[in-house]
Parts: C-alpha cells; structure tokens; sequence
C-alpha cells in the first residue's frame, strides 16, 4: 500500500483521483485546498488530515517523513499554473508525482522539471486517459497497420458550455489557465498527436474569450479543430435534448464512437502508474507545445481550411 498526498483536493477533478487513489488500494495520508468544500473525503479517506494553508501542510508532509512515515506520491490537482511548482513540492519531498493536465503552460517547464526529477531520482506521471480508451487505441492501431502514406482528414469538435463563474474564477484568467485550448483542449491534441504524428503546421483562425479554432497539419492527418465554452455554439438539435455540451471526432466523415468508457480511465491511470506503466512527463511535450504556440499565434481570421463552426458569430464577453 503507497501512501499518496493530494494538492487541490476542492477541485471538480479531485473526486476522480481519490477514487483511483481508493480503487487501486493505496491511502491518502494528507490533502490541502485553499477552499474547505471538501466532503467528498468522506466517501473515500475520513481519516486523511485536511489543511487550507499550504504552510501547514508543507510541515504536516516533512514531520511524517522525520516520523518514518513518508508519502510515496503525491497527486496535483490544483490549478494549471501552479502545477510546476506543486510537481517540485512533490520531488523535494522524496515523492513520484501525479499530475493532471496541461502538466505545465509552457514546454521548457518541462526541461526544466526533468533536470529536478533526474537530480531526485523519482519520476513525474500524467493522466492523459484518453489514450487508454478502447476507441481510441482502436483507432491507433488502425491508423499504424493503414495505408503507410494516407492522410486523414479529421474534424474535432468539443462544446462544453460554460456559465459567467468562469470568467471570476481562474481558469477565465488565459495566464493561469492558459486560455481555451490549454484547459478544455491539450488531452485531445495529445490524442491527435499520438495517433497521427508529429505536427507540421499549427494555423490559428479564430480565438477569443470563449472560443477557438484552427487547422492542425500532423503526418498523418489534416485536422480542423473548434472548441467553446459558449452555449450559443452549440447546435440547436442538442440544445433540443437539454444538453449543454457536444463532442464530435469526425475522421473522413465518419463519426469516432468514444461517448462511453470513461468511467474508470483515472483508475487505469493509476494501475498503470503503479504498475510501472505510467505516461511521464516527456510525453507531454508536444501537446504543451501545440497549445502554447496557439495561445501565442495571431488568428488569421476565415481563410485557407478552417472548422464550419468558425463561421458562428462571436457573443459578448459577460464583463465587457
């Protein structure tokens, strides 16, 4: 049994690590949120000490260490701009690191997160559970025993409406969060990437408060992308369902099925993890460096191979 620590224990995300945490047998020793709306550890850890100060916590860590009863991971949950700094917090005290994505905003964070966790000795995983998906590593497998020189015409669409808490909180803040394409976006670039190859060109058409778009070109695949937090952009026979978000993966025009099978990816995660299996941080770096150069691009408006929901008119930013 391994002994974890949890960062950001508040989150919508949490829930999903102490399941895994649970599931896979282990104990959650300690958890911090600034925030206090943490009951949900009475589904899986009543027993695990709480702290709102991070000072507190710090010290909790290193006294059990100094008591012969360290943490063996500790889990990031926390908000994407404080990632790195939480991954260190995890390596100084003598501990793998399990972070959520984006892992970090930019790819030299990276560079410099490897050089920590070679001078610890321990390693830094993070949860990119969709390439543990059945659909998904079906698809791989049938993209790699293909045609070798065919390239495949991809359509991705993900809509996941957001309400006006988003723009208070942090993550409508693009310096913490990264902006759309890092925070709702990076785990399906990841995919794309890891099933089609390496980017070649990375074109940005539009990208506002609530929404971007833009053509990916890969080695393997032609990909026109469109993402939103906007309840306007989503089509009116979903709205018609009393449904709030829409997802689509269209490759040659058909539709990938990968709506169920999510249940437990987390849980897999931490399997694999455990097992000696897991992603590590290096395998990141392309995904961070896509959503980077997106979040850095000057949009070049409706021209060349753009997504068809790029067309739909912008809507008002709720604070302007």
């Amino acid at each position: 049994m391994k002994e974890f620590a949890l960062i950001g224990a508040a989150g919508y995300i949490a829930p999903r690590h102490l399941k895994a945490i649970k599931n896979t047998g282990n104990n959650l020793l300690a958890a911090y949120d600034p925030f206090d709306s943490v009951g949900i550890m009475d589904s899986y850890f009543p027993e695990a000490d709480f702290f709102v100060e991070f000072e507190r916590f710090d010290r909790h860590i290193d006294k059990q260490k100094r008591k012969d009863h360290p943490i063996d991971f500790v889990s990031v949950c926390s908000p994407n701009y404080l990632h790195d700094s939480h991954i260190r917090f995890g390596l100084r005290n003598n501990a793998d690191v399990i972070c959520e994505k984006p892992i970090v905003l930019n790819p030299w964070n990276i560079d410099a997160l490897e050089e920590i966790e070679r001078e610890s000795g321990k390693h830094i995983f993070s949860i990119l559970q969709l390439r543990l998906h059945q659909a998904i590593i079906a698809l791989k497998e049938k993209v790699m025993n293909g045609p070798e020189n065919k390239i495949y015409d991809v359509d991705l669409t993900y809509l996941t409406s957001r309400g006006h808490w988003y723009y208070t909180s942090w993550k409508g803040d693009i310096s913490k969060s990264g902006g759309i394409a890092t925070n709702i976006g990076v785990h399906f670039y990841d995919m794309l990437t890891w099933i089609f190859g390496p980017v070649i060109s990375n074109t940005v058409n539009v990208h506002t408060h609530d929404r971007a778009a833009g053509y990916l070109e890969l080695e393997k695949a032609r990909v026109r992308w469109f993402l939103s937090i906007s309840y306007d952009t989503i089509p009116d026979e979903i709205k018609a369902q009393g449904k709030r978000t829409y997802r689509s993966i269209q490759i040659g025009g058909d539709e990938l099925e990968f709506s169920d099978g999510f249940t437990d990816l987390h849980t897999d995660s931490y399997k694999a993890i455990l097992s000696g299996n897991g992603f590590r941080i290096g395998e990141t770096k392309q995904a961070i460096q896509i959503v980077h150069d997106i979040r850095h691009a000057t949009p070049i408006g409706l021209k060349g191979e753009y997504h068809p929901f790029a067309k739909i008119p912008a809507s008002t930013h709720p604070f302007s």
